[in-house]
């Protein structure tokens, strides 16, 4: 174990994908640095893809896509500007976040088909804890539907691919401090309670497995990620 909890717990799991778990909070560069290392190793031929499940401790990164304008609190937390598409997303404890590091190349080479089965393995982790995970159209990541036409996000999903290597992935809400969230707009879209430009939008809002009513554990769901993995993207 390093002083930041960068050495984990590693085994072989499903579509010959090694497995890692680490079990302390992972600062993000250092993340982000294992990851460009992984990457290149796969690319390489040297380690076999990787599904690496972490914490990060609470910051806010910015994808390629992030608007200045949607940091509303650039003070609140650390800010990193990352390499993967999408806009502003919160990480924090009781959030996780699953880093996916597979060679497209030996699954067939199609970037579209790799990101729809992202958005599969989290509605179909939702389901074995009873929540029904929806796509949006105009709208990425995983929604679950509320009254009155309210619909809350609970995973997001922002990635990188370089030379058919994919890696950063997704982040599922489990028991995260929601109100971290309020210090930027999520991904381009105003939760409730969040008033970016005078407009508070009553429609959109960020929810966890806890929040509704779940009394799910981070090992939880890691269990159900490993049992929906293979089901995914063994077809790919």
């Amino acid at each position: 174990m390093t002083q930041h909890g960068m050495e984990a717990s590693s085994s072989t799991g499903p579509a010959g994908v090694e497995w890692r778990v680490s079990d302390a909070p992972v600062p993000y560069v250092e993340a982000v640095d294992a990851m460009e290392r992984r990457v290149a190793d796969i690319r390489a031929g040297r380690a076999p893809d990787q599904v690496w499940l972490l914490e990060h401790p609470a910051l806010y990164t910015a994808g390629t896509s992030a608007k200045d304008d949607d940091l509303l609190d650039a003070n609140r937390f650390p800010v990193h500007r990352t390499g993967r598409g999408g806009q502003f997303t919160y990480h924090g404890p009781g959030q996780r976040v699953a880093y996916v590091m597979l060679d497209l190349k030996r699954r067939g080479s199609d970037v579209r088909a790799f990101v729809h089965g992202l958005e599969e393995w989290v509605i179909r982790t939702m389901a074995t804890f009873n929540v029904v995970g929806e796509r949006r159209d105009d709208r990425i990541g995983i929604w679950v539907a509320g009254d009155g036409g309210r619909e809350d996000k609970i995973a997001a999903i922002g990635v990188r691919i370089r030379r058919w290597v994919t890696y950063h992935g997704v982040s599922i809400n489990v028991e995260p401090n929601l109100e971290h969230f309020s210090g930027i707009v999520p991904c381009g879209i105003a939760p409730r309670g969040v008033v970016p430009g005078g407009i508070n939008n009553e429609k959109f809002g960020v929810t966890s497995l806890v929040d509704l009513g779940l009394p799910v554990t981070l090992n939880d769901l890691d269990v159900a990620l490993a049992e929906t993995f293979g089901g995914v993207f063994d077809a790919l």
